[in-house]
């Protein structure tokens, strides 16, 4: 059975799903590692224990991302909580970093007992589908913006990715993303624009703080940590799932494996772990593998880069670094413009429900924020409350 099993991943991975793969880690570490690492310096972390924090989520990151998709056959992709470490950064000012590891106990804690009670699953289940799919396209359509604001600011770079984005959808389809992604690399290359002497590649090392436990921190900190996670994260991560068709991978034992690994990993810096969403809109497209049943092979990959990116710690943030940021918003965009299409598709399909997901797709897509929740948990709360109430008037 097991040799079974091996042939049968070997056959079904394609270059195509590993390049979404180093795609989804290639944007999910380069968007957001700055705000980590700020969210680490807050916390009074040392230079070492930055690395540990990296090691730790890209521990935490590439373990769930291979064991989910291998275990469900499905691409499912997780990630740290960008709005969570956001968070922490205007949250841990006076907190040690040992009562910040109490916090994120707590947050953990939570985040397991509510995958083990099946509560999320019931929650997520009573959104319907054109509004989850309108907050979806609230989320993404900034990276498909920031094709042409990227064009702008550096045309060369991004001209280039952008001619070599539709070279492959006309006559590489399966290979389109792997095309934009070397060139890229060869036109930031040829422009001097990737600074290879900030590199020096080394292992990290996790390193370990015992947790201290203050009741302020835990709610002060914990419980807005646990919030923001659930409703800015997880729940877009849903709608990704179910709107490229994977309605069968089972929500909580999901939510309550990131939970039990951010139980582990907390002392060393893993602060949350949660269901990805725009990385994992690249793992769960046409462009990662024509065929659905074998994109999983796309979640694997990118679970495999996430280890790489964990074990080498603070070189992988220098390498990040070293590329230029156009590139980086290239990728992004033109990977994600297929589940941008099929997201707007979604969202306004049924007559009933449209004027509801447009609401929740315009507050989503302004980015507003409130009470330090992002702008998708106020978006979805919009468009419930358009369209229950229209509801009640048809």
């Amino acid at each position: 059975m097991e040799q079974v099993a091996q042939r049968s991943l070997r056959a079904d991975t394609t270059l195509s799903a590993v390049s979404a793969g180093f795609a989804a880690v290639l944007v999910g570490f380069a968007s957001s590692v700055a705000i980590v690492l700020q969210a680490a310096a807050a916390a009074g972390a040392s230079e070492a224990q930055m690395v540990s924090w990296i090691g730790a989520l890209g521990l935490g990151m590439g373990l769930t991302c291979i064991g989910f998709s291998w275990y469900y056959r499905a691409p499912v992709v997780t990630a740290w909580s960008t709005p969570g470490a956001a968070l922490l950064i205007t949250s841990l000012s006076g907190v040690s970093l040992p009562e910040a590891v109490g916090a994120f106990l707590f947050s953990a804690l939570l985040t397991l007992a509510l995958g083990l009670s099946g509560a999320f699953e019931r929650i997520a289940a009573r959104v319907p589908q054109p509004i989850a799919s309108a907050m979806l396209a609230g989320i993404l359509l900034q990276f498909g913006l920031s094709i042409f604001t990227s064009l702008q600011a550096n045309p060369q770079l991004v001209g280039a990715m952008l001619v070599a984005y539709l070279i492959g959808r006309r006559w590489l389809p399966r290979y389109g993303i792997l095309l934009v992604l070397a060139v890229g690399f060869a036109t930031s290359w040829l422009l001097g624009e990737v600074h290879a002497e900030q590199l020096d590649w080394s292992i990290g090392q996790l390193q370990w703080v015992t947790p201290a436990f203050n009741l302020q921190v835990l709610l002060g900190v914990g419980l807005p940590l646990f919030i923001v996670t659930m409703t800015s994260q997880n729940l877009p991560g849903i709608a990704i799932l179910r709107a490229s068709g994977y309605a069968r991978v089972p929500v909580s034992p999901v939510i309550g494996g990131t939970g039990l690994i951010s139980l582990l990993l907390a002392p060393f810096g893993g602060f949350a772990f949660n269901l990805a969403a725009i990385s994992a809109a690249i793992c769960t497209g046409p462009e990662a593998h024509h065929d659905p049943a074998r994109r999983y092979t796309a979640g694997i990959s990118a679970g495999i880069f996430y280890l790489l990116a964990g074990l080498f710690g603070a070189s992988v943030v220098a390498l990040f670094a070293a590329l230029p940021q156009a590139m980086i918003a290239g990728v992004a965009g033109l990977a994600l413009i297929g589940v941008i299409g099929s997201s707007l598709a979604g969202a306004t399909a049924k007559a009933d429900c449209r004027e509801a997901a447009l609401v929740t797709l315009l507050i989503t897509a302004s980015g507003v924020s409130f009470f330090g929740i992002g702008a998708a948990f106020w978006g979805l709360l919009g468009g419930l409350a358009c369209h229950w109430l229209l509801a009640e008037r048809r």
